[in-house]
């Protein structure tokens, strides 16, 4: 197993830090990360999302962290990528790859948000065209260095594309899934996934069982996967504190006003049925009792938090383990609790869980 951090760079009102503290805090707890044994910093992309997300611009902030760090992988989960002509998102993570001597994770996905949909002015319906076709261009520009493409969206005629990724043939690419159907569809590319802290631990260990068996049957169908084996990545919000009743203490406020705030950004897709978002509306009764009766306790049962002392940390993360769970996206105290509640977590967590959890 591999642990990794996950930020949204949150900037809540309530928490007396502007944007430029909460970048610097990121930036020194990915530095930290590295020298502690992390193998990997995910950030998200977001709009429009004041205090959840100000990571808008994730590919300059991961270039900035490449800069400070020199093994610490550098993920981007994910790429909205109908928001993104595939030509520049090539071009700006081949970069990052130069940048960073070859440590980019690329991670895509169609994004959910219908007032980022309208800004960007794409259409919800034709999310899954677009990412697909995008995906393909994308995979040509790495492998190639040149584009030729005729689709609904978009056209090139042997079209050069640089700079080249340093690892080769590109980046080891992820994608976001929430619905089965789009567990299966990573196997049938040949993908890893990013499973987000969207559903509950029992819902999303029935949808890696089907990701794994759908791998097994490409594999067994002669599919081109792409990749050695099949890759899951889950994140999850977690504080690691001795004593366990000061853990409960210290996360309880952030990590239920992160949630809150992370099942509110999927409001908008519920509220009308939009085409090929239709698994959403399976949240709907979910997202509701969540709202009403939402505490650290609710998090906790559900699989969707770890807060607690070591032993408890690597009871519940062995279970992920032994479930097929390969990366654990690890959002230290949401993201939100003080710096140096933050960096202690983390200090413990790497002296006293890892190990424990180390092949």
């Amino acid at each position: 197993m591999h642990f990794d951090l996950f930020n949204e760079l949150s900037v809540p009102t309530a928490g007396g830090r502007d944007e430029r503290q909460v970048f610097e805090d990121t930036l020194t707890q990915w530095a930290l990360a590295e020298t502690l044994g992390f193998t990997t910093g995910w950030l998200v992309e977001h709009h429009f999302m004041p205090e959840y997300s100000h990571s808008t611009s994730p590919d300059l902030f991961l270039a900035a962290a490449s800069q400070r760090t020199q093994r610490l992988r550098l993920g981007h989960a994910i790429v909205p990528l109908p928001y993104h002509h595939p030509i520049r998102v090539a071009e700006r993570l081949a970069t990052l790859d130069v940048l960073s001597g070859g440590r980019v994770e690329f991670g895509f996905g169609r994004g959910f948000s219908p007032q980022e949909y309208q800004a960007f002015s794409r259409d919800m319906r034709d999310s899954r065209s677009y990412t697909e076709e995008s995906l393909q261009v994308i995979r040509q520009a790495f492998a190639h260095g040149r584009v030729n493409f005729a689709g609904t969206h978009f056209r090139f005629d042997d079209l050069p594309v640089l700079p080249r990724p340093l690892q080769r043939p590109h980046p080891p690419i992820w994608t976001a899934a929430v619905s089965p159907d789009s567990f299966e569809l990573a196997a049938r590319i040949g993908v890893g996934v990013l499973v987000g802290p969207f559903k509950p631990w029992f819902m999303v260990r029935e949808d890696i069982r089907r990701y794994r068996e759908a791998w097994e049957r490409e594999q067994r169908g002669g599919g081109d996967t792409n990749q050695p084996r099949p890759r899951v990545a889950m994140t999850i919000g977690i504080h690691c504190h001795e004593d366990p009743r000061q853990a409960r203490a210290q996360a309880r406020d952030g990590l239920v006003w992160f949630y809150r705030q992370l099942l509110g950004q999927t409001r908008g897709v519920l509220e009308r049925l939009y085409e090929s978002y239709e698994y959403y509306r399976r949240f709907g009764p979910f997202r509701g009792l969540m709202d009403k009766t939402l505490t650290l306790g609710a998090l906790e049962t559900l699989g969707m938090a770890i807060v607690g002392d070591p032993a408890h940390c690597i009871e519940r993360l062995r279970a992920l383990k032994e479930a097929g769970v390969d990366h654990v996206l690890l959002a230290f105290g949401a993201g939100v609790l003080p710096q140096t509640e933050t960096l202690a977590a983390m200090r413990l967590f790497a002296e006293r869980v890892m190990p424990a959890l180390d092949d």
